[in-house]
């Protein structure tokens, strides 16, 4: 049965809309569930590989609540969120307003609503381009991966995490059984929809996974191209870095 959540072509992106301002707020709490709580060290990881410095500008697409946005300021780097859901973002704000005071050397936070495949900014503009589980929700992924290399500025590197496929076919078999009966459960039991959480097995049969994501790295043009698989590739975190001129 095809999910209510997934499109292709022009409908996809109301329908990645509407699910992801359904699941917002609980979106955080069902992270930790159904990853055992290890995507906090999977962030952390591409946190640690983007090696921000202080001052340097970052930013983040797809960025939800917030999560990479505040791990990348906290390396004080002045980091720009964008995401194409207001109520994601609203939860991204609330949590701004709720962190303690900061200094005034600490970079600024910004959240700004907007289309990853066609960003407000201009070229060569960011010294880290991330996107943690977005790309993959695009209506065009590849189109999202150029706007990500575009705006990156020579020798900015650009950092992909999401969903991945196993290279080992039966560790692959395992991670898509979860992914089809048992996270769809939290679905059931904290949104009350299965089905906005069996969009992830759903939209990654049509995804290339982190060596897709590779190949279309090195036809842009990047450099230093890497494949980090998490987990025995469930996760895949890609790295690229644009040419210096």
């Amino acid at each position: 049965m095809a999910n209510e959540y997934y499109a292709t072509g022009s409908n996809r992106a109301a329908k990645v809309a509407a699910l992801f301002d359904h699941i917002a707020p609980r979106y955080d709490l069902i992270n930790d569930l159904q990853s055992f709580g290890l995507h906090r060290w999977w962030k952390r990881k591409l946190v640690r590989l983007a090696a921000l410095k202080p001052g340097e500008h970052a930013l983040d697409l797809c960025c939800g609540t917030g999560d990479i946005v505040f791990r990348l300021a906290s390396q004080g780097a002045a980091v720009t969120g964008l995401d194409f859901s207001e109520p994601m973002l609203q939860v991204a704000k609330r949590r701004l307003a709720q962190m303690q005071p900061t200094p005034p050397a600490t970079p600024a936070i910004s959240f700004q609503h907007g289309d990853a495949q066609k960003l407000p900014f201009p070229d060569a503009r960011f010294d880290a381009v991330t996107v943690a589980y977005g790309l993959r929700n695009l209506t065009s992924w590849e189109s999202g991966l150029a706007e990500m290399y575009r705006v990156a500025k020579p020798g900015g590197c650009l950092l992909v995490l999401d969903f991945g496929k196993p290279d080992n076919a039966a560790w692959r078999w395992m991670y898509f059984q979860y992914l089809r009966w048992l996270v769809p459960i939290f679905g059931r039991l904290f949104c009350k929809d299965a089905a906005a959480y069996a969009y992830i097995l759903e939209s990654l049969k049509h995804f290339p996974a982190q060596h897709g994501i590779a190949q279309n790295m090195r036809d842009l043009g990047c450099q230093d191209v890497r494949v980090h698989n998490l987990l025995g590739g469930v996760m895949g975190l890609n790295y690229g870095v644009k040419p210096r001129k």
